[in-house]
């Protein structure tokens, strides 16, 4: 076990990379041979500006945090923070703990990015793109990716995990997304069953619909577990995988979709509406209620 720690330490950077770019290239693929649904949008012009939201998120982690939550892992683990560092269990046992502790943080900053009016306005980026593919799993406005990597490490310097527990997860989690993400759909026999080990696309498309109380259920990006427990679990949309709504009211002209700037701006651009969750009503979106 030590000498996989030691060779996933070695080989952080490359490892990161042939995930991301696997993962990206076998959704892409998947989703060009079996599409789940009908794109609404022009692929390539869309692609270029979510992936170039990507790029430039990116460049400014690496230019403001160039260690980021590995290199506060490292802190900690230097200066005994945090439980795991204090009671120092087993690897096999950290790794695991680690994970899960993680991805419950994930989760629960996922329900506050829904419930805070302020946070929800960075969060609508990602919400606001009218079809649900490969790349949604990717687009997030540089705003909320720094408020993220605060909330991570806060939760690393508390929990304590070892380094290499911090990259597997990294890795599960932006694998996970992109997987969950995909324009693709498996066989509803085996959709039930993976649901109760992670979050298939079928599970979080919901997550994506253009109906407030549809877009404020299934939290989860990684374990599907969060929802199950805390009762925000939708197990299928009202109208359907192939006829629901993608996108958020009022956001849905391409230029909201497809066009960076655009994306960069739009958290100051509109009001808040009902889909923050402490305004949420109850069934279909409330007509009476400002829209985006």
């Amino acid at each position: 076990m030590q000498d996989l720690e030691q060779w996933i330490l070695t080989h952080e950077v490359p490892l990161r990379m042939a995930f991301t770019f696997g993962i990206l290239g076998v959704m892409a693929g998947w989703e060009s041979l079996a599409p789940r649904r009908k794109p609404r949008l022009p692929k390539p012009l869309r692609w270029l500006n979510n992936l170039a939201l990507v790029a430039l998120n990116n460049l400014l982690l690496r230019a403001l945090f160039p260690t980021a939550a590995v290199g506060v892992a490292a802190f900690a683990q230097a200066r005994d923070w945090g439980l795991l560092n204090l009671y120092t269990p087993s690897l096999p046992f950290a790794l695991a703990a680690s994970v899960v502790a993680l991805d419950l943080i994930i989760y629960l900053q996922h329900v506050m990015f829904h419930a805070v009016p302020a946070l929800w306005r960075l969060h609508r980026v990602h919400h606001a793109d009218p079809d649900f593919d490969v790349t949604t799993g990717l687009r997030f406005h540089p705003l909320e990716i720094l408020l993220s990597l605060g909330v991570k490490f806060a939760a690393i310097a508390v929990i304590g995990p070892p380094v290499v527990a911090v990259i597997v997860f990294e890795i599960l989690l932006n694998a996970t997304a992109m997987f969950n993400h995909g324009n693709v759909s498996l066989p509803p026999g085996l959709d039930r069953l993976l649901r109760w080990f992670v979050v298939t696309p079928d599970m979080h498309r919901v997550h994506h619909s253009v109906e407030d109380d549809e877009a404020n259920s299934n939290f989860g990006f990684n374990l599907p577990w969060w929802d199950r427990l805390l009762g925000t679990y939708r197990d299928s949309p009202r109208r359907g995988q192939s006829r629901m709504t993608i996108g958020i009211h009022g956001t849905r002209h391409p230029r909201h979709a497809m066009w960076l700037p655009a994306m960069l701006w739009m958290p100051f651009s509109a009001p808040v509406s009902g889909y923050v969750i402490n305004r949420r009503g109850r069934g279909k979106f409330r007509k009476t209620q400002k829209k985006e």
